[in-house]
């Protein structure tokens, strides 16, 4: 059989080019995928970057650090404790300490990201001087880059200023230095000091009331220091994601490859048996040949991998996605890993194939080899409906034990997988009636539409089942995605009473503006802040929840709570209202809790939120959020109050730069959820994995079952069809099959995304489901014009020789 086996690819090479393609370019996804991976469980932390040149830096405890039977579990806090005075008091007497400010700074002509710093920390980085000199008076600034020159006067936020110097860019910041004196009347606040002293002296200074940073440890001072791990966390989940899409569709498409060559060679397997072939030979044949173009397919897959594996990291570095000192290792095992995995996926997608190819007799292979009468064979029946009563059974489990799961990115990315693999083994039960309703049309085009599409029943299922993945995907991916924003989106436009929101311009509003707002007429002002608070649960589990402070009676003026229990009128100074993820959440019971500021606090639980979203987070009262500034204020009118004067006193009371007066309906709209970068370009590339199968599947079926249906051609000519005619009805036979899977592939989202929208009915959001029609539209565009090109082409080429030649007449 290894003769046949080598002769038979040599002849069909054309038929087994699509799976060799699909297997390699998969093969070479998933060891790109793979040393990506590997190369960020390995990554170098960032050095120092702002304090790279200082000594010592004291910073306060920015970590909660909480003792539990199975170890100590830490949390970022949301409010770092400052530097006790007494302690800088102690640094003082050792040698000289600079204090360092960062606040953004919002300039004409800047940068978005401007960072406001004293000038006597530039030499810290260290800084150099470009041009002109340092600032030596209030109103004169020094900016690194080139977007400003000296001499020249920029308007920010914070007043006016002339730029006196330039600084050499250092890559991770943009910043604009001011005097020292000048920094500490913009922002009265300290985050750390820098000590010019031997490490020893200022351990013993500090003892445990703040943090002492030297060496690599200096890096925690800089801005966002675990900006690295949560950008290759981001990494990990985007290359597993895709890499798990790329599995799974090379092997439904390499299966479907299989398949359908099999079926086109029933009466050369069945010439085979007539000659004594035994089926355990011809499934060994058919394997054989899956062989062969595994391990080809797959070597080639790990050489054009390693190439592509250092071109991703450069774009994904380039583009802000990893750091900018993210490459690819030395690794071996994602070469393994991909090697076999590929070989395993041909066998696989080979086996029922083989099965199918030995299991008839040699006379009804000979039979069946005129037309496709069961293009639905048992183990895919059985295995479609296992496949199937699995899904029907998982959502509803899913939906009365954990609703809130199905919103997760990683629910809502593989439960799809499920039901569009059964969808696509079941599809040949469906297709018949549905491709007949799409070619109801009375003429001649649509009848032999409709007869051979029934006729070719594989070929158009093979046709379609690719159509149904692609589409299926971009659906239920972004469907899900844009569903629930929208339904955050719900969520806020629920709670929100207020006629207008005012937020500032910088992180927090100060106090004199706060007093110039609340004393606006016929307006009711609730200040809110961002905090946290952290909860143990089951006495080892660190829960972090975010938090906002609110006065009551203020807050119940502005915003509308959705409670399950107790009221929001309860709340004060020793309660706290949560939400029904905690594991505690009965009114009356007291909770321990540790503040933003890892303040430990034990408090009655005054009321109860719905899950919602997952975004509800807890409310406390300003006492019970240390250190927070307060970055939000709701405004209500009182009765009969004139909306545009209210809004005008708002603006003059914030003052120019100052922050953003918006009504509710703008700032509802500002502020609705969208998808995060790395996670919209991992659903992207999800898709064009998805919509690059699809276009090898399509060529590689369309390419087969043309050399099939020359006398097909050639018959339809000689009745007297025009070339272009014929041309027509085979671009008609490739919509049809392309519109049968997208409407299949539509009823896989309109399934998936009924899911989401249980859960969030029963997480109490009023929920509203999103198509994104955009996307099915170009999605189901592209694989119509993929398959029209793919179908006449080759038809097109046969079409060139004459009709009698095509079929077989001779003269």
């Amino acid at each position: 059989m290894l003769s046949v086996t080598l002769r038979t690819l040599r002849i069909r090479w054309a038929g087994f080019t699509g799976s060799f393609v699909a297997l390699s370019l998969g093969v070479a996804l998933l060891t790109v995928m793979g040393l990506a991976l590997a190369s960020t469980a390995d990554a170098p932390q960032r050095g120092p970057e702002r304090f790279a040149a200082a000594p010592v830096v004291v910073r306060g405890q920015d970590t909660l650090r909480v003792p539990t039977p199975v170890g100590a579990h830490e949390s970022p806090l949301a409010h770092p404790r400052p530097v006790p005075a007494a302690t800088v008091a102690r640094l003082r007497t050792l040698g000289p300490v600079v204090e360092d400010r960062a606040f953004p700074v919002r300039a004409a002509g800047g940068p978005v990201d401007l960072v406001g710093h004293p000038w006597s920390t530039a030499a810290f980085a260290p800084y150099e001087l470009a041009t002109g000199r340092a600032p030596r008076a209030s109103g004169e600034a020094v900016v690194t880059g080139d977007w400003a020159r000296p001499g020249q006067k920029v308007r920010t936020d914070k007043g006016s200023v002339r730029i006196v110097g330039t600084l050499t860019a250092r890559g991770f910041e943009n910043a604009v230095f001011f005097t020292d004196a000048q920094a500490a009347r913009l922002d009265p606040s300290v985050a750390q000091f820098v000590v010019r002293a031997d490490p020893p002296s200022v351990r013993k200074a500090v003892g445990g009331g703040a943090q002492v940073l030297t060496g690599d440890a200096r890096r925690l001072a800089d801005a966002d220091p675990g900006r690295d791990g949560e950008a290759l966390t981001a990494m990990n989940a985007l290359f597993g994601t895709a890499g798990g899409v790329t599995a799974f569709v090379s092997v439904f498409v390499v299966a479907s490859t299989f398949a359908f060559a099999v079926a086109q060679r029933r009466r050369e397997f069945a010439l085979l048996r007539t000659a004594g072939a035994t089926p355990a030979q011809i499934r060994r044949s058919v394997l054989a040949e899956a062989l062969a173009v595994g391990t080809l397919a797959s070597a080639a897959g790990c050489v054009l991998g390693s190439h592509g594996a250092p071109l991703l990291a450069a774009r994904v570095a380039d583009e802000g996605l990893a750091p900018a000192w993210f490459t690819i290792g030395e690794h071996t095992w994602p070469y393994h890993a991909a090697f076999w995995t590929g070989l395993l996926v041909a066998l696989c997608g080979a086996t029922a194939a083989s099965w199918r190819a030995g299991r008839t007799a040699p006379t009804e292979a000979l039979r069946e080899a005129a037309a496709d009468r069961g293009p639905l064979t048992r183990g895919r029946l059985l295995c479609g409906a296992a496949l199937l009563l699995t899904a029907v059974v998982t959502l509803p489990l899913a939906l009365t034990a954990d609703p809130s799961d199905l919103l997760h990115r990683k629910t809502y990315i593989s439960r799809p997988m499920l039901l569009i693999t059964a969808t696509a083994l079941l599809a040949p039960l469906v297709l018949r009636p549905l491709t007949r309703l799409l070619t109801c049309f009375p003429s001649a085009v649509g009848m032999l539409v409709r007869e051979n599409t029934a006729t070719g029943a594989r070929r158009t299922a093979a046709l379609a089942a690719p159509v149904l993945v692609t589409v299926a995907l971009a659906g239920s991916l972004l469907g899900a995605t844009a569903t629930l924003n929208d339904a955050k989106t719900t969520e806020t436009s629920d709670r929100t009473t207020a006629a207008f929101v005012v937020t500032p311009a910088g992180t927090a509003f100060d106090t004199a503006t706060l007093h110039r707002l609340g004393a606006v007429p016929g307006a009711r002002i609730s200040p809110t802040s961002s905090t946290a608070v952290h909860v143990l649960e089951d006495g080892v589990a660190l829960i972090r929840s975010e938090a906002r402070a609110a006065t009551p009676g203020d807050l119940a003026a502005t915003t509308h709570l959705p409670l399950t229990a107790g009221r929001l009128g309860d709340l004060d100074d020793g309660s706290i209202v949560v939400n029904e993820e905690w594991q505690r959440h009965r009114v009356g019971d007291r909770v321990r809790v540790w503040l933003g500021d890892g303040t430990p606090r034990t408090l009655r639980i005054a009321a109860v939120m719905p899950t919602g979203t997952g975004g509800n987070g807890v409310y406390v009262t300003p006492r019970n959020a240390p250190g927070a500034g307060v970055d939000r204020v709701d405004v209500a009118l009182e009765k009969g109050t004139d909306p545009g004067p209210v809004a005008t006193a708002l603006r003059r009371a914030i003052g120019p730069g100052g922050g953003e007066v918006l009504t509710r309906d703008a700032w509802i709209r500002a502020t609705h959820p969208e998808t995060n970068r790395t996670t919209r370009l991992g659903l992207l590339l999800v898709l064009g994995i998805a919509l690059l199968y699809t276009g090898i599947s399509v060529a590689n079926t369309t390419v087969m079952a043309a050399a099939d249906r020359v006398r097909d051609l050639a018959v339809l000519r000689l009745a007297g069809a025009t070339r272009w005619q014929v041309l027509r009805l085979t671009a008609a036979e490739a919509l049809t099959a392309v519109a049968a899977g997208a409407l299949l592939g539509l009823l896989v989202t309109g399934v998936n995304l009924a899911g989401m929208w249980g859960a969030l009915a029963l997480l109490s959001v009023r929920p509203t489901v999103t198509l994104p029609w955009q996307a099915l539209g170009t999605t189901a565009l592209a694989c119509a014009l993929l398959a029209v090109v793919c179908a006449t082409v080759p038809a097109a080429l046969t079409l060139r020789r004459r009709p009698a030649d095509l079929a077989g007449i001779r003269a």
